[in-house]
């Protein structure tokens, strides 16, 4: 199956949801995943129920819930808003993070803490017929390959996916190794350029690192996946309709 192209809803938190629908029609993108902090915010139904509606409307598909909750950090029940939100919105997947501190900084019992929690809420979202992602990102339990790989083992739970995003730095043949071994559940990357110092750069630039990672997505051809773009230069509209461009032409759609 295709890797579809799309947009975190986040690189553009300076607009609402029309104009973010408005921008990703202009980048030729038609699959989203919104942010639970100011697109749709956490708890707030009606907002998510309007935004479903006005994907609907665009002929847009609503590929995640990008919430913030914090396994094994926040208090349990504020799962529950998370999960009554995205069945709102009509997300097939929600998108968490594994814990608020990095895999180094976890004796045994807190990380415990971390993956019971993952195990808890994938089970409770895939009753209602929803996965659990979890965000690739520093200052979590899936800061390392190593880590995330043992998160999802531990856990156990068919309905548990994985993201990826690369860390600043992170060398192409290393990323290719990350994607490779978090297939076939790795469900989406976010796509993105940022210079060493976090300076967000335009995607082309990130040729070296991002064609052979989608070459691997690709490849795997067992499920469909999504490319979703995040963090375009100077937060500008342009930059996301040349980046989308590129996006396409390394995935051979033009």
């Amino acid at each position: 199956m295709s890797v579809r192209t799309g947009l975190v809803s986040v690189t553009f938190r300076q607009l609402g949801v029309g104009d973010v629908l408005d921008v990703m029609d202009l980048a030729g993108l038609d699959a989203v995943e919104w942010g639970g902090d100011v697109h749709v915010p956490t708890g707030d139904l009606g907002a998510a129920q309007r935004v479903a509606a006005a994907c609907a409307g665009r002929g847009v598909d609503i590929v995640a819930y990008g919430s913030y909750y914090r396994a094994g950090s926040d208090e349990p029940g504020a799962f529950d808003a998370v999960l009554r939100t995205a069945i709102a919105l009509g997300a097939p997947r929600i998108r968490v993070w594994a814990g608020a501190a990095g895999s180094a900084e976890l004796d045994p019992a807190r990380r415990d803490l971390v993956v019971d929690d993952v195990r808890r809420i994938t089970a409770l979202a895939a009753v209602e017929g929803i996965e659990i992602a979890v965000e690739h990102h520093p200052g979590t339990l899936t800061d390392t390959l190593e880590s995330a790989l043992a998160l999802y083992a531990e856990a156990g739970h068919p309905r548990l996916r994985p993201y990826w995003q690369p860390r600043l730095g992170l060398d192409p043949d290393e990323a290719v190794r990350e994607v490779t071994a978090l297939l076939p559940g790795l469900v989406t990357v976010h796509v993105f350029n940022w210079a060493a110092d976090g300076t967000k750069l335009p995607l082309v630039g990130g040729a070296p690192l991002w064609l052979p990672v989608l070459d691997a997505l690709r490849a795997a051809g067992d499920a469909q996946r999504y490319a979703l773009l995040e963090f375009v230069p100077d937060d500008d509209p342009v930059a996301l309709v040349r980046d989308a461009i590129t996006l396409r032409e390394w995935l051979g759609g033009g």
